[in-house]
């Protein structure tokens, strides 16, 4: 978990400049936050050591790989038992196809965002993996249509 760090406007800066291009190069970053680049190595090692910035990815279009169908399943667990959510916990982020896990206060426990080729893969899916876990009371499957990122984290780093 991150620590609350102490973020000045140079390493504000930084985190703009690297959510628009994660693969900026230390010149392009140094050129663009106004430091030099022995700075901007720096700030990143600080930044990573503390939780910051927490990895880079690569965004991967699915539907290039013909992974076209995308779902969030709301899941109401049976009882809240700690050893049965954690179980569920540990193992829900690995099964095929998820690409996130959330966990919620509410009506619902947990919602997974799940990718599948079809329709009939995203069925096999919650048949095998939900409905049949012993610490999954319901399940709820809504189908997106469309996604857009948000960039609104941007104004709460200042």
């Amino acid at each position: 978990m991150a620590q609350k760090a102490e973020l000045d406007r140079v390493d504000r800066a930084l985190l703009t400049a690297l959510s628009k291009n994660a693969r900026a190069s230390g010149a392009a970053l140094a050129a663009e936050v106004g430091v030099a680049e022995s700075t901007v190595s720096l700030r990143l090692r600080r930044l990573q050591s503390l939780g910051t910035v927490r990895g880079y990815r690569v965004d991967v279009d699915l539907v290039s790989l013909g992974v076209s169908l995308q779902a969030l399943i709301a899941i109401r667990l049976v009882k809240h038992d700690r050893s049965e959510i954690d179980a569920f916990r540990n193992a829900v982020p690995h099964l095929p196809g998820v690409i996130g896990v959330f966990h919620m206060a509410g009506a619902e426990d947990y919602l997974l965002h799940v990718a599948a080729r079809d329709a009939e893969e995203l069925r096999e899916f919650v048949l095998a993996h939900l409905t049949g876990h012993p610490a999954v009371a319901h399940t709820e499957t809504n189908l997106i249509f469309e996604h857009a990122e948000g960039d609104g984290w941007q104004k709460l780093v200042g």
